[in-house]
């Protein structure tokens, strides 16, 4: 059944919803020299919007939420271009293996079916996430906001230890809500 453009538009704007308050108000913030990094639940809804909208429209969840979030921080204003390309990747990546690649949909009836692709699937996404965000930060901060080379690679350090850590924690909170609810989906 084909989802009617108000109705996908709706589901887009709960998660991205969910992405802001994953941001925003379940985070720890780091501050560093040339930014902010944070340890947070944002990309936990970004995986688990790709995996029960898709990828194009879990990722724009992700990106329009945790892209909000840093719009209305003064710490992390600047860092909305990034977190925008960045969430959209995760979620293009997610929803790609698990509806395009294991399509799970057909597969409902086999919970370790779900259970194997939707962990490959955020640990493929997140493992992207962990090694492009250090990289971005790195490049950004240096070349965009024009951060000494120090700084810049400070800040690259702690954003990849906080990048892991969101990383495991999303794994593991993305499958356990997902596999909560998916036999409840209607699609």
């Amino acid at each position: 059944m084909k989802l009617t453009k108000t109705k996908q538009l709706s589901q887009i704007a709960l998660f991205a919803t969910l992405c802001y308050i994953g941001f925003t108000f379940f985070k720890i913030n780091i501050p560093l020299p040339s930014g902010s990094t944070a340890i947070h639940f944002g990309n936990t809804f970004c995986i688990l919007a790709a995996f029960c909208l898709g990828g194009y429209q879990g990722g724009f969840a992700g990106a329009i939420g945790m892209g909000i979030a840093d719009l209305m921080d003064p710490l992390y204003i600047s860092s909305f271009p990034k977190t925008f390309i960045l969430k959209f990747c995760i979620g293009c990546i997610a929803g790609y293996i698990v509806h395009q690649k294991a399509q799970i949909l057909q597969h409902k009836e086999n919970p370790s079916y779900i259970k194997k692709w939707c962990f490959l699937a955020a640990t493929v996404a997140m493992l992207f996430n962990v090694l492009a965000e250090p990289i971005i930060s790195f490049l950004y901060s240096k070349y965009i906001l024009e951060a000494t080379y120090d700084s810049a690679k400070i800040f690259a350090s702690w954003t990849a230890f906080s990048t892991l850590f969101n990383a495991c924690t999303t794994i593991l909170l993305s499958n356990f809500f997902f596999l909560s609810i998916y036999k409840k989906l209607k699609y």
